[in-house]
């Protein structure tokens, strides 16, 4: 069953119910409630106040407290500083007062919305104190969070899954490529990224799950900072983005390229049945399709690409195309890191992606 108040929700036009409502309707959650034992959210800004009121006869997982976590970037800043985990150097500003008081070494920064924001929307680039006022005045003056920027290596992000038990298992990490602040590339293959980062990473997700007592899919997203720079000597070389309560975008590949996926860890956590930990046997990269590859009243040359070895499409079923929308994802699996690497090259130029 699922409630989504889209009427083409892609999840409710294959469903067996397709409750109709929005999030936070009475009648809607009580239908929904009515036809499951569990419940769980692919979307972080499904109002928490709707998962709090599933949770008093559902299992629900993850948590309200852990959604309301992550839809709030000051919240939840201050979770992963309480986890030990490093954060980027930033501000909060809600107020006229906490914006004048700002201090000059933030600057140049990102100010972000406090909440609401994802793919790159409600941010915006400010180098000056000037810039940063103007930017919080076009903002609405909403709460926004001012993160300093960072001289960045890379972006890579880790998948845990955590049972009511407090078993928790991971996903190999993915080493992310972002192109205006929408994920493009995810490459999963052993090197794909120093073994100590990996270790430390992992660490680190697993101490922001266990922090928030979470039972469910977890996506951490962290930033490798530049190893020569004075940021990467103070804050370890690794910093924490965000966290995403739901499967993500970076651990899809796992249907293709793992024993166990992120949707299977998923099922289980919320069915209570024990979580083993995924075994990839397969070196991956996943592409992101997004709209911007649909041309003009036709469809990319999928036959062409489904041609090229170890390809695996799969598509959303979202009625229409438009730029930045994620319509799907195509995962390359092969027998060594450089054969997938060279396939996805070939299956990106067919579909018209920038090489990476």
């Amino acid at each position: 069953a699922v409630l989504d108040p889209d009427p083409l929700s892609p999840a409710g036009r294959v469903s067996h119910h397709h409750i109709q409502t929005a999030y936070t309707d009475p009648a809607g959650l009580q239908q929904l409630s009515d036809r499951c034992v569990a419940v769980t959210t692919e979307f972080e800004n499904v109002p928490a106040q709707a998962l709090a009121q599933l949770a008093y006869a559902r299992t629900v997982s993850p948590g309200a407290e852990a959604v309301a976590i992550a839809q709030d970037r000051a919240r939840e800043k201050s979770h992963f500083e309480s986890c030990g985990v490093p954060v980027a150097p930033y501000a909060v500003i809600e107020t006229p007062v906490q914006l004048a008081v700002v201090p000059d070494d933030l600057l140049p920064g990102i100010l972000k919305t406090a909440s609401m924001g994802y793919d790159g929307k409600g941010q915006v680039r400010v180098h000056t104190q000037a810039e940063l006022a103007a930017a919080w005045a076009d903002l609405k003056n909403v709460p926004c969070v001012l993160e300093k920027m960072l001289p960045l290596q890379l972006e890579c992000s880790v998948i845990v899954a955590r049972g009511a038990d407090g078993a928790c298992v991971n996903l190999p990490v993915q080493r992310n490529l972002h192109r205006d602040g929408i994920l493009a590339v995810t490459e999963v293959y052993e090197g794909n990224l120093p073994p100590a980062l990996v270790e430390r990473a992992v660490v680190a997700a697993k101490s922001i799950a266990n922090g928030v007592q979470y039972v469910g899919v977890l996506c951490v997203e962290f930033f490798v900072l530049e190893s020569d720079s004075a940021a990467a000597r103070t804050l370890g070389g690794l910093v924490v983005n965000e966290m995403a309560p739901r499967p993500h975008n970076s651990g899809h590949y796992s249907m293709d390229a793992c024993d166990v996926s992120q949707f299977e860890l998923q099922v289980r956590t919320l069915a209570g049945l024990p979580l083993t930990q995924p075994r990839q046997h397969s070196p991956s990269i996943m592409l992101n399709l997004l709209g911007d590859i649909w041309p003009d009243g036709g469809t990319p040359p999928w036959a062409q690409v489904l041609a090229l070895p170890g390809t695996h499409l799969h598509l959303y079923g979202k009625a229409t195309a438009s730029k930045g929308r994620k319509m799907g994802h195509l995962t390359v699996t092969g027998a060594s890191a450089a054969q997938v690497h060279a396939t996805a090259l070939q299956a990106a130029g067919l579909l018209g992606i920038a090489a990476f």
